[in-house]
C-alpha cells in the first residue's frame, strides 16, 4: 500500500500521469519525425536511380550516334533498310532481346547497363542544322536503361551525309 506523504491526497500520483502523457507525446512526435526521414530517403534513392538510368540511356544513345558517325561502320550502316509504315514507329522496349546485326536490333551498349536500336528513316533535305537542300540520311536512334525499377528511353533523330 503506497502512501501518499502531500497533504491533498487527489494530488497523488498526479506527477507521473502528466509525465507519462508528454512522454506519449514526445513519442507521437518521434515516429511522425522518422517517417518522414524514412520517406525522403527514398525519395532521394528514387531520384539517384531515376538519374543513374539517364546517364545510362545517354550513353547508349551516344554509343548509337557514334556507330552511325564512325567510317569504319559506313558499310553496315549503307546496308540498312528504310522503314515503311508501321515499321517506323518507335521500338518497343517492352521486352528487349539483343541480337546481332546493325539496324532495326537491340544491341547492347558498351557500359552493359543499357540498350539502343537504330532504325533508317530514309533521305531528307530538310533536316535541322544541315544547310538546306543537301540531301542526308535520317536515322532514329533509341536507347533504353533500367536501374532499381527506373526505366528511361532517350531518342535522337541523327542526320548523316
Amino acid at each position: 500500500m503506497a502512501v501518499c506523504l502531500t497533504f491533498h491526497k487527489s494530488q497523488c500520483g498526479a506527477a507521473l500521469f502528466v509525465s507519462l502523457i508528454f512522454l506519449l507525446l514526445l513519442t507521437i512526435i518521434g515516429v511522425v519525425g522518422m517517417q518522414g526521414a524514412v520517406m525522403q530517403e527514398k525519395m532521394a534513392g528514387n531520384s539517384k536511380f531515376k538519374n543513374q538510368s539517364f546517364q545510362y540511356a545517354e550513353a547508349a544513345l551516344r554509343e548509337g550516334e557514334g556507330l552511325i558517325a564512325s567510317d569504319v561502320n559506313a558499310v553496315n550502316i549503307a546496308a540498312c533498310t528504310q522503314c515503311v509504315g508501321n515499321n517506323c514507329r518507335a521500338p518497343d522496349w517492352s521486352s528487349i532481346s539483343v541480337s546481332s546485326g546493325t539496324c532495326d536490333v537491340w544491341r547492347s551498349a558498351s557500359d552493359g547497363n543499357s540498350y539502343y536500336q537504330l532504325q533508317k528513316l530514309g533521305p531528307s533535305t530538310d533536316a535541322v542544322n544541315v544547310v538546306n537542300g543537301e540531301v542526308v540520311t535520317l536515322f532514329r536512334v533509341t536507347a533504353v536503361a533500367s536501374v532499381g525499377g527506373v526505366t528511361t528511353a532517350l531518342e535522337s533523330i541523327y542526320a548523316k551525309n
